[in-house]
């Protein structure tokens, strides 16, 4: 008697499962799971970046050759910016677990700083003028996307 009782519960939780209810239930649980995952993750990459960081200003800053601590100011500001853009994946995936929506405004400010990164550490010098104009079509159409959104959602 007990076996069939299991046995009418494993069907009726198999059944619950295979339904659309049961089904996308397990499809946010697997959604949440990643995300907290990635949290993790994220929190990692931004110890290592911080610790980076935090060692180039000082390796900088204690060597004697201002001249390379002048031409290494780029690179740290590209490290700075490797840090926000870092924070700002982070809030992407913590506003997600809030929510269980993703935040464009988010995405698209996130993205618009990482084309500020590339612009900021761009060698003119190897930069082709294809790689320039791409770069600006890139950022007016993150800026544009921006702007229509903020107008959206003001209303």
């Amino acid at each position: 008697m007990a076996k069939r009782r299991s046995r009418n519960g494993l069907i009726r939780s198999i059944r619950y499962a295979l339904s659309d209810r049961g089904f996308l239930r397990i499809v946010e649980s697997i959604q949440t799971l990643v995300a907290k995952v990635l949290t993790l993750a994220m929190l990692i990459v931004i110890i290592e970046a911080v610790w980076d960081v935090t060692n180039t200003i000082a390796a900088d800053l204690f060597s004697n050759d201002f001249a390379s601590f002048k031409t290494s100011l780029f690179n740290i500001f590209g490290l700075f910016l490797n840090v926000l853009i870092a924070l700002e994946i982070l809030e992407n995936i913590t506003a997600y677990l809030r929510k269980h929506v993703f935040q464009v405004e988010l995405v698209i400010a996130t993205s618009l700083i990482a084309v500020a990164r590339k612009i900021i550490i761009l060698d003119l010098e190897k930069t082709t003028g294809f790689d320039i104009i791409g770069l600006a079509a890139a950022v007016f159409a993150l800026s544009v996307s921006y702007w229509l959104i903020k107008a959206v959602t003001k209303k």
